[in-house]
């Protein structure tokens, strides 16, 4: 029971919130998002407010030793072991700079929900005998973070939406549902972190209507390909202005837009291990066979995230319904390449930003994993199986108990 909220099984007994962190580093590994909200409510109709979020970078070592491994560099078991709890004590580290940042108190703090830093997420099952294996690991230690705050963590949701069948991705539709469902209105929600997803929601529609799924690379092949070809010296396309330099080459766009992810129907999922270190080295061998320069590489690169995205909506979504409104979030939001060839090619269906309808769209994601561990807390399934494929609602996350 919380110090600050009583629950009579889907009934108040009190309207004070409970205060939860969430805690979220995505695959671009550049740092986590700490989000404290207020939330309060059922499974069937939640509310909650954002109180405060910052984003806390890793270290420039960091986050390339964690891009290279979920790339597929070799590694060693010891080194994993040692990063999962370093992991931790960053995780825990950056919930006490926000709360000293903000001024408020851990004693106010209920409850923490940790996504952790994904280091290999493998959806595809690989079969064994009779048994189909689907695995996931996530780095940052929940049992450190407990120790430090006191606080309870949940922790590690992907693993039973898998083992129910489904792929473990995408769980942010659920948290997508609360905030932006709408009685009028068919929406395609768009998160452009590292890979683009989208989650659609029918106007009027109930939660097990909703369809989500990845679409392809959104920041990740960009950002990689910065990196590489500034030798470290950059960490991405700031304000889109190499794609802007550049041209898309014809041949080679279109050859990555027949990419089988792109075509294949949902549920689908993707990471690292489809469009990181791989797809890079791809990528700078055609530039050498085409005499490509780099910022024409850049560009056909930025134009293949848009490109993706209007072939999955054109294919899984206008297909099933109407479409009123497009609201996109995350990094690539600040890419304006991005954008203006996203709004080129959905016209006339309005491109929107989280922050037009009045959120922070940087804070999407930890706030998803804080709704879900309020959720998990209360024992509520907060799966979507139409959403990840799997047999039925799950329970999501491991808890470790505070002080």
């Amino acid at each position: 029971m919380f110090r600050s909220y009583l629950t009579c099984e889907g009934l108040f007994c009190s309207l004070i919130f409970v205060k939860v962190i969430g805690l979220m580093s995505g695959t671009s590994a550049d740092g986590v998002d700490v989000a404290l909200l207020d939330i309060r409510g059922g499974s069937r109709r939640l509310r909650f407010s954002l109180e405060a979020f910052q984003i806390y970078p890793y270290p420039r070592t960091l986050q390339k030793e964690l891009i290279q491994i979920a790339s597929g560099q070799p590694v060693s078991i010891d080194r994993i072991c040692f990063l999962n709890v370093l992991l931790g004590e960053v995780f825990s580290e950056s919930i006490d700079h926000l709360l000293q940042d903000t001024k408020i108190g851990l004693g106010t703090v209920d409850l923490i929900g940790s996504h952790g830093q994904t280091l290999q997420h493998m959806p595809h099952p690989v079969r064994r005998g009779q048994t189909e294996i689907r695995s996931t690991l996530q780095l940052g230690e929940p049992s450190v973070i407990a120790e430090r705050t006191g606080i309870p963590v949940v922790a590690d949701f992907r693993p039973r939406d898998m083992a129910a069948g489904g792929e473990g991705a995408p769980l942010a539709p659920y948290f997508h549902y609360h905030l932006l469902s709408h009685r009028r209105k068919s929406r395609a929600v768009i998160n452009l972190g590292g890979i683009s997803n989208v989650t659609y929601l029918k106007s009027q529609g109930r939660l097990e209507d909703t369809l989500a799924f990845d679409m392809g690379p959104a920041n990740m092949v960009i950002d990689a390909l910065i990196s590489r070809l500034s030798r470290s010296r950059k960490r991405y396309d700031k304000d889109g202005a190499m794609a802007q330099r550049g041209k898309v080459h014809a041949a080679l766009y279109s050859k990555l837009m027949k990419h089988p992810f792109l075509k294949k129907a949902p549920p689908k999922s993707t990471g690292r291990e489809m469009f990181g270190e791989k797809m890079l080295e791809v990528l700078l061998k055609e530039q050498n066979r085409i005499g490509l320069s780099n910022v024409d590489l850049v560009a056909t690169v930025t134009a293949l995230t848009a490109g993706a995205i209007h072939l999955n909506l054109k294919r899984f979504i206008l297909k099933t319904g109407a479409l009123d409104e497009i609201i996109v979030g995350g990094g690539g939001v600040k890419n304006p390449v991005i954008m203006e060839t996203l709004n080129d090619l959905m016209a006339p269906v309005p491109v929107l930003t989280y922050e037009t309808l009045g959120h922070d769209s940087r804070a999407i994601e930890a706030m998803t994993f804080a709704v879900l561990a309020y959720q998990t807390w209360f024992r509520r399934p907060a799966n979507i199986p139409s959403v990840t494929g799997a047999r039925h609602p799950v329970i999501l996350g491991k808890i470790i108990p505070g002080k």
